[in-house]
């Protein structure tokens, strides 16, 4: 299977989004490249996979996914979800359990993307 190697979180506000993952999942968010772009770092000084934050193309309208979803591993679901909701993220999808892999929940970031945090049953 091909395994995700780079992500590209759009928004509208880059600061804001920067804030928002930056407070969630304590990632390292830095300036690089062209302007208004920023490379993530999920753990610093890990630099195994990466993504980036870029302003939106053009503003969103009606509803919907735009472009991929991503699920993260994360250690603990309960202290994610209180990150999210406590840096003005809403709760899109409760957890619930997938049999054999985990349990998940699926929130909106600040800037209208679906994302998922999974932790996965190390018993799997």
């Amino acid at each position: 299977m091909n395994h995700l190697s780079y992500f590209l979180i759009y928004c509208d506000d880059v600061e804001r989004g920067k804030r928002f993952y930056e407070a969630v999942f304590g990632w390292h968010i830095e300036p690089w490249g062209p302007p208004d772009y920023y490379l993530i770092f999920p753990k610093w000084p890990d630099r195994s996979m990466t993504g980036g934050l870029y302003p939106r193309r053009e503003p969103l309208t009606g509803s919907g996914t735009r472009g991929f979803e991503c699920s993260f591993s994360v250690a603990e679901l309960e202290p994610i979800a209180t990150a999210v909701v406590a840096n003005g993220g809403t709760i899109d999808m409760p957890e619930y359990r997938i049999e054999g892999v985990g349990n998940v929940f699926y929130f909106i970031d600040t800037e209208g993307n679906r994302v998922g945090a999974m932790k996965y049953d190390k018993r799997a």
